[in-house]
């Protein structure tokens, strides 16, 4: 079992509706996410919640991209192969990767826009419990090097992420 020291943030000022369970919810969904990646190694994620405002800051800053997004994902390690691990492994990397204290990887962030959730989540018929879910588990593959901009990338990123929130029963 690896143990994921889940940084948690909410900055919208609001309470989601899960509340609480949230950042339990937000950290069982990660751990699975990483196991079902082969990921064995204790971590740190930070996962900020957000408002709308906040993300198109970030979206444009960032990325040169002016509008409102659901989520970013800012992943620390660059994989060359999506969950390819053996860049844990080489010396010149430690520093990058690693928390020198606690030995643990620093996977990186995911900011989740709150409002955008909650619409979607409206949109879809479905629970915010489960939009933020399927949000957290689609940026931990952001994480592990995973992308979706070609139609077969998204096609693989989409059956994980559908099988993470199965095997939690977080289904629609």
């Amino acid at each position: 079992m690896i143990n994921v020291n889940l940084e948690y943030i909410n900055e919208t000022g609001k309470e989601p509706e899960i509340t609480p369970g949230m950042e339990e919810n937000s950290k069982l969904v990660i751990e699975k996410a990483l196991l079902s990646e082969g990921f064995d190694r204790d971590c740190r994620v930070s996962l900020t919640l957000t408002d709308e405002d906040t993300i198109r800051s970030l979206n444009n800053e960032l990325r040169g991209i002016d509008k409102v997004t659901d989520v970013l994902s800012f992943p620390n390690i660059d994989f060359d192969i999506p969950a390819d691990y053996l860049i844990l492994d080489r010396e010149e990397s430690y520093f990058d990767i690693f928390d020198p204290d606690t030995d643990e990887v620093i996977l990186g962030d995911i900011v989740i826009c709150l409002k955008r959730a909650e619409d979607q989540a409206a949109e879809y018929g479905h629970s915010l419990k489960r939009e933020l879910s399927f949000l957290t588990a689609h940026s931990v593959l952001h994480l592990l090097g995973y992308d979706h901009m070609e139609d077969d990338e998204r096609i693989v990123m989409e059956d994980k992420q559908n099988k993470i929130l199965n095997d939690l029963n977080i289904t629609r």
